[in-house]
């Protein structure tokens, strides 16, 4: 079912890719848009009327409460609250180490320099679906408050019964955070960008989610920030012979069982490991039951092995296609990982695998898909804070450079700009 392919065949198909974006989106656009103008006109009770249609509930408020947050870690397992709390701590003190230096120079005249001010409000998406995402609250949430964002809201689906599952609470607690609101879909980004009586508006959106949200945050950007558009999950993983065939068939397998539109592509000079990672997927999936459907989609559709002349040339493939996630399950992955530009996260050797990139790790799970890594980063604490420049010049510096100011602005014709400089002279 995981097909293998020779590099040819692999150009022109599971390596062949745009946006997600590029399919034929307009029905789910003109959806979206009928959304956010509803929530932009009515407000709350937009908010209210097409939670009940998409979500099959019924709100009375779209805030959970206080102690329902506060309470949360005693509603949910032991062992689940000692994972978390432990995760926390590991993406808070690897983003405490992301430099976000103010600094100025006197060596141009007077002085310049950058201020480094954090976003004054954000809005973090936690998907919800088909189960609740605890580690998506962390992996947001916690680079904020390291950037040191004085407000931070999350929104997510409610439930059948109009509640948030404890451990998306719990997380949020964890966190710090003690806003969240029980909204989901186009209708929680409209009403973070364009705000209701509820639901003050933020600066920016934060979060990866569906179709109708990844189509809601380009709708409202401009009148709000975005961190970017996400598109399905994809995996990436680069194996000589040394590779364990059932450690690369469990990395794939876990990137494969998100959705039926995820990817997980294996690239291997080695074809007697291909046809043993072929074999032995079948026989893990036996163990999956539970997303037995999705898995059978994700990996006949999206994924599949590709035979390779040699490392270098998986690595060539490895950085046109720039994947969310590279897994170098090699001897010496050090020696490849100069090869890689593009990639969103770059997990080095078979124990540094990317479920614990996941949950555990550090760094933000949040990762630029789609090829966009060519150009994207990580979420991380830049993307929370915004840079002032800083021009404080003295007057002899001020007095030799308007002249230059002059002669450029009259040579695009901007006379208002050439005599403001002029003046100064």
């Amino acid at each position: 079912m995981l097909t293998i392919y020779t590099v040819t065949q692999a150009r022109e198909t599971i390596l062949k890719r745009g946006s997600f974006l590029d399919q034929d989106v307009s029905a789910a656009t003109k959806a979206v848009q009928r959304i956010l103008h509803d929530v932009r006109q009515r407000g709350d009770a937009a908010l209210f009327d097409w939670t009940e249609q998409l979500d099959g509930v019924r709100l009375e408020s779209v805030a959970v409460s206080a102690e329902s947050i506060h309470t949360a870690r005693n509603r949910i397992p032991t062992d689940l609250l000692e994972a978390l709390e432990l995760a926390a701590g590991r993406i808070r003190a690897f983003h405490e180490l992301q430099p976000l230096p103010d600094w100025t120079t006197t060596e141009l005249g007077g002085v310049l320099g950058q201020r480094v001010t954090p976003i004054r409000r954000v809005g973090i998406y936690v998907p919800g679906g088909t189960a609740p995402l605890p580690s998506s609250v962390l992996m947001g949430a916690i680079p904020a408050q390291v950037a040191g964002c004085p407000e931070i809201v999350i929104a997510t689906p409610p439930t059948r019964d109009g509640t948030v599952p404890d451990v998306i609470l719990a997380a949020s607690a964890i966190a710090g955070v003690e806003t969240i609101y029980a909204l989901g879909g186009a209708q929680a980004v409209g009403a973070l960008a364009f705000g209701t009586a509820s639901v003050p508006a933020v600066d920016k959106i934060f979060g990866p989610g569906n179709l109708y949200v990844t189509l809601a945050k380009r709708e409202v950007y401009g009148v709000v920030g975005i961190d970017g558009l996400y598109g399905p999950t994809e995996t990436m993983v680069i194996a000589d012979d040394s590779a364990d065939v059932r450690w690369v068939s469990a990395d794939l397998l876990a990137q494969a069982e998100h959705d039926i539109l995820a990817s997980a592509i294996l690239l291997t000079p080695s074809r007697a490991l291909a046809e043993a990672v072929q074999l032995e997927i079948e026989s893990q999936l036996d163990d999956l039951p539970d997303r037995h459907a999705i898995l059978l989609q994700s990996l006949t559709r999206n994924s599949g092995i590709i035979v390779t002349t040699d490392l270098d040339e998986a690595c060539a493939l490895a950085d046109a296609f720039a994947p969310e996630h590279l897994c170098l399950s090699v001897r010496d992955p050090h020696a490849l990982a100069p090869k890689i530009s593009n990639a969103g996260g770059l997990f080095m050797g078979e124990r540094s695998f990317e479920v614990l990139g996941d949950y555990v790790a550090g760094p933000s799970h949040t990762m630029p898909t789609g090829g966009t890594a060519r150009f994207s980063s990580p979420l991380n604490v830049a993307d929370f804070i915004k840079i002032n420049s800083i021009i404080d010049l003295d007057a002899d510096t001020a007095k030799h450079l308007s002249q230059y100011a002059a002669r450029i602005a009259d040579s695009e014709r901007l006379y208002a700009h050439r005599n403001a400089a002029r003046k100064r002279l």
